[in-house]
């Protein structure tokens, strides 16, 4: 007979929660009451804790042990050895040591990139980045995959990138204000269940809603139909060409002198250069609808129609942040801001600019005025560091020279990668290349709580909690509460937290007292709880005591509420004026013209895609494929969730054709394809949709990388993970931004017998060294 049943709460990416347990497994969720749609995603939490890919127990790579640490190409395919947690300490710390000695701090690695869990103490980059910084430094990266090219265009056009998120305009001023919402990209509202580090309120479906039955409209200018919920207008263009119509809207407003001349008077810099370029003085060609109409698809009368619209109400221009995961992924929000800022009116509200409405929750919910509780990690004594998206060519090309947001920097020579918390097979572009890069380093270390293929590629694997096993407490900057995270199991198996292993690693390297501070993990908990009742008091504010907060569970906190996206630079644009070079939007950067870059220019320019059906390699793969986010889940994480499992076709990841297409290739819906093109292959389920355009395809990424044969790099994915196709290059010379939005494929019928899935099994563990 089995334990009684508890509810203990919990917080996810993707929602908060109580969770149901039974006998040391999560048995049901229940979405917190304050939620106005809560995820269907937290399901997948039912069923994770026991899960057979759960990782049992510390283990180190068998050709690890036997050859020492030395670059390997058995990764990924290798056995496994059991080992005590003693005995992986003092490999580990042996390890550490010999890199440092040897090589020097920056020789280590410290990616670690990935949503990790939330929680402001148990967050695996912090206590990871923390520790390695005491150990005297590491390489690190900067920018995200999400928002590569954003991080460096957007602080050179309006002195940031951050604010666009946690200062953009309320979904509430939105829906009461706003009469057209043009959105580019869409406002898919799929991604609008996760928020990084949690989410107590989905308000996107109900606000959109509002913004309708007001009388407000919304045009989805996107491949996909169903990438905004609701009735709205579609304009689907061909994926790639959103600067091009985005460049003719501008055209309009010009030669129509429907601009706001004296708003980009005073609020910009270098209109007068990019309307050079944008009515042809510059180059002879005249960014006209007609122009667009043959790059975009979408017919000149209804881009001019829509300009003419745009100029005549209050209108929110929005680009997701997927348009910046393409080759030149700069320009898409560059031309979007520089579009809001010919209709003048930034500032006001419900009109100007939005970047990232659909891509996060976070846009559009109401800020917090203070500081969020903060594991301190230190100063990194190590100055390198490499855009995020560059891991491939840092671990091949060590002492390589390379341009970076108007820096030259050398990739360093890299013998040891430290990851805990992410898995790149999900992020990162080209897996085989990939795996050939991380065949490089001597030693890989990861901690994980799964055999995610990261973890299946490391030389030592560090066993870790989930956040369901463990005491913590989440909050973020737009979201109203503080929410205890507490334990709903006890750890499974073997497992432990990161920061007792870390803090055992400390010690043995002789820094223990300096990495704990004398604190267990429930009293860094109260720290840290404490820390932020200082920020509420200096604002004014009152927070109960630790033990109360965590009885009562959470504590509301004060919000920015009715704000209004650069209202304040409007109202007085020299006293709050902007951190670029002149203070103001940079429609044209000097700074930026003068690096010279031959794939990112001065102002927002259209450069043709190599990897868009407008181009001769679509004559060899003639269906773009859109590798976007998940709607059964975040990223990768619990792939094998009932609700990411039940959205699989004979076990694969769904992708979406358009009737036509599939015809044309014999396929029906429930087949078994192969999608491929010259860097790889993948399987997949194929679903008939014909809200997409034509020659456009969809699959999106997270499916865990399950290669047919897992000792060859080049192998085909058996699951789904589009990144066997990717293409591994930076956005521009400018932010090297992640790129794996769009790729050019080829599908046929798969024939044969199906492989199976092995994404989610244990790797071999042999029981003793």
């Amino acid at each position: 007979m089995g334990s009684a049943s508890t509810r203990r709460q919990q917080m996810a990416h993707w929602g908060m929660f109580e969770a149901e347990a039974q006998d040391g497994e999560i048995t049901a969720v229940h979405p917190f009451a304050g939620d106005a749609d809560p995820s269907p995603i937290l399901e997948n939490a039912v069923g994770s804790v026991r899960h057979r890919s759960r990782i049992t127990g510390p283990v180190v790579r068998r050709g690890w042990l036997e050859d020492g640490p030395v670059p390997s190409d058995r990764r990924g395919s290798d056995e496994f050895v059991a080992v005590s947690w003693d005995e992986l300490t003092e490999l580990l710390a042996r390890e550490l040591r010999r890199v440092v000695d040897t090589h020097g701090n920056r020789a280590i690695f410290g990616g670690s990139y990935g949503w990790s869990a939330p929680g402001r103490f148990h967050h695996a980059q912090s206590q990871v980045h923390r520790f390695l910084k005491m150990l005297g430094g590491y390489t690190r990266s900067e920018n995200t995959y999400s928002l590569g090219a954003t991080a460096v265009i957007m602080p050179r056009v309006i002195g940031t990138h951050w604010k666009l998120f946690a200062r953009s305009t309320n979904w509430d001023v939105i829906a009461r204000e706003t009469d057209l919402m043009v959105c580019f990209g869409g406002v898919p509202l799929k991604n609008t269940a996760v928020n990084d580090g949690g989410t107590s309120d989905h308000p996107t479906r109900g606000a959109l809603d509002a913004l309708r039955a007001r009388g407000g409209r919304i045009v989805t200018i996107s491949p996909l139909r169903d990438d905004v919920h609701g009735d709205a207008e579609w304009l689907a263009p061909r994926p790639g060409s959103d600067v091009a119509v985005m460049l003719a809207l501008g055209h309009v407003l010009a030669t129509e002198n429907l601009l706001d001349r004296a708003f980009l008077d005073r609020y910009t810099v270098g209109y007068g250069k990019f309307e050079d370029y944008l009515l042809g003085r510059a180059d002879g060609v005249a960014k006209d609808p007609v122009w667009a109409e043959g790059i975009s698809g979408i017919p000149a009368a209804d881009i001019a129609a829509l300009a003419r619209r745009m100029a005549s109400g209050r209108t929110l221009v929005t680009v997701t942040w997927s348009l910046q995961r393409v080759r030149h992924g700069e320009q898409a929000p560059w031309a979007g801001i520089t579009l809001a800022a010919m209709l003048g009116q930034i500032g006001l509200p419900g009109g100007g600019f939005g970047h990232g409405y659909g891509s996060m929750n976070e846009p559009g919910l109401a800020p917090v005025p203070y500081p969020l509780p903060t594991l301190f990690q230190g100063q990194n004594p190590v100055s390198d560091s490499i855009p995020v998206a560059a891991i491939s060519d840092l671990l091949l090309h060590p002492g390589e020279r390379y341009d970076y947001n108007g820096e030259s920097r050398t990739f360093p020579d890299i013998r040891l990668v430290y990851w805990a918390g992410g898995n790149p097979f999900h992020h990162h572009q080209d897996l085989g290349r990939l795996r050939r890069a991380l065949a490089r380093p001597d030693t890989i270390v990861v901690h994980d709580p799964y055999w995610t293929p990261m973890a299946k590629h490391a030389d030592i694997v560090v066993p870790s909690t989930t956040s369901l096993e463990r005491n913590d407490l989440t909050c973020t900057r737009n979201d109203p509460l503080m929410v205890a995270m507490q334990a709903a199991v006890e750890p499974y198996a073997d497992a432990r937290d990161d920061y007792d292993t870390f803090a055992a690693l400390a010690r043995r390297l002789g820094f223990g007292a300096q990495f704990t501070e004398g604190r267990t993990s429930g009293e860094w908990i109260e720290h840290l709880y404490e820390q932020w009742r200082g920020f509420v008091a200096a604002d004014g504010g009152d927070a109960p005591p630790f033990d109360e907060f965590w009885a009562r569970g959470h504590v509301r906190m004060r919000t920015e509420d009715d704000l209004t996206l650069l209202e304040d630079f409007r109202a007085d644009p020299e006293r709050n004026a902007l951190r670029t070079p002149s203070g103001k939007i940079e429609i044209f950067s000097s700074d930026i013209d003068g690096f010279g870059y031959d794939d990112c220019a001065g102002h927002p320019t259209w450069y043709e895609p190599e990897e868009w059906l407008g181009g001769a390699r679509a004559e060899r793969f003639p269906l773009h494929l859109i590798a976007n986010q998940p709607k059964t889940r975040l990223h990768g994480q619990l792939d094998h969730g009932a609700i990411s499992q039940s959205s699989k076709v004979v076990g694969r990841e769904p992708i979406r054709l358009h009737p036509a297409a599939a015809a044309e290739r014999g396929i029906t819906a429930g087949d078994v394809v192969r999608v491929f093109n010259d860097r790889g292959a993948c399987l997949a389920g194929a679903v008939l949709d014909d809200g997409l355009l034509r020659g456009v395809v969809q699959l999106s990424t997270g499916a865990w990388y399950d290669p047919l044969d897992p000792s060859d790099p080049n192998s085909m994915c058996v699951h789904g993970n589009p990144n066997v196709l990717t293409p591994d290059v930076g956005t521009s010379r400018l932010a090297r931004g992640c790129t794996g939005q769009h790729v050019l494929v080829e599908i046929e019928r798969f024939v044969g017998d199906v492989p199976p899935i092995r994404a989610y099994e244990p790797p071999v563990v042999r029981s003793h060294m």
